[in-house]
């Protein structure tokens, strides 16, 4: 599993396209629920996921704390990677790094930069490879 990391429109897409020829894309900007990634994960192809915070910010409306929130995430990463290791196709993570912002006011947004920034750890730590991109260039973090 790769992790792609960085900032709002900072070429983490652009990085994506030029690593990977053949996509399935699941993004929560395009309004797909996160269900929805084994339908749409096409054989032979990678499969990409972005809209994290977007997929959190469901989990939050629940009402859960954010303890249990963290472990859905993780418990999440942890069967892509299993199913990445079936089909012998990557799955890569495309999340917005939020942490080098001002601080939201809202205890609500708040929380959710909180959580996104600790499932972006999690992420990192089951990842094989994480990059930052910025300016549409990415660095090689691990």
């Amino acid at each position: 599993m790769q992790l792609i990391i960085g900032g709002a429109f900072s070429g983490k897409r652009k990085v994506v396209r030029k690593q990977n020829e053949k996509c399935s894309w699941v993004s929560a900007y395009d309004g797909d629920a996160i269900i929805d990634w084994k339908t749409n994960w096409v054989k032979d192809t990678t499969l990409v996921m972005e809209g994290w915070e977007k997929w959190i910010t469901t989990e939050l409306k629940k009402n859960e704390s954010n303890d249990e929130i963290r472990k859905k995430f993780s418990t999440f990463f942890q069967n892509l990677v299993e199913k990445e290791q079936k089909r012998e196709n990557e799955v890569v993570l495309v999340m917005l790094e939020v942490g080098k912002g001002i601080v939201p006011l809202e205890n609500n947004d708040r929380r959710l930069r909180d959580l996104a920034g600790w499932i972006a750890q999690d992420a990192a730590i089951m990842a094989g490879r994480v990059n930052y991109v910025w300016n549409g260039y990415a660095k090689r973090l691990k």
